[in-house]
């Protein structure tokens, strides 16, 4: 998944934009250019730096080129105003449902970055694992 998608997706639930994104894995394609005419290329959001491109004094100076070059492999998309995540895997996010989605794998998928996410996101991965919707670890059977 690439950064710039943050900047078109919204909850499915209830619309809040944006998301956060929260990287456990990425990797890097340094022979990936940046060819666009212009800078920057999100219009709302930048996920790279976490900020919205009309409060930023010099939205042109983003770095583009940088963020172009990365690839998320696994991460976590989170909803702050209704607590839904949604997992990214093999650099696919899965946006789906509740009723579309698969409790065990999804509940795996948490268990096995469970640590991973506390490092990265100390202030959310306690809640994402403890009251996250639609599934949680508090809930496993």
């Amino acid at each position: 998944m690439k950064y710039r998608l943050m900047d078109v997706l919204a909850c499915p639930y209830d619309k809040t934009f944006p998301l956060r994104l929260l990287v456990i894995k990425r990797t890097e394609h340094p022979e990936r250019q940046y060819t666009w005419p212009r800078k920057p290329f999100c219009e709302e959001y930048c996920s790279y730096r976490d900020l919205k491109i009309k409060e930023h004094p010099k939205p042109d100076a983003l770095p583009c080129e940088e963020c172009h070059k990365w690839e998320i492999e696994t991460g976590i998309i989170y909803c702050p105003t209704c607590g839904r995540w949604y997992p990214i895997i093999e650099e696919i996010p899965r946006m789906l449902p509740d009723e579309l989605r698969n409790e065990k794998e999804e509940l795996a998928f948490l268990e096995s970055v469970a640590q991973d996410l506390k490092k990265v996101a100390p202030d959310l991965a306690d809640k994402i694992l403890t009251q996250g919707k639609p599934f949680n670890l508090s809930n496993k059977k």
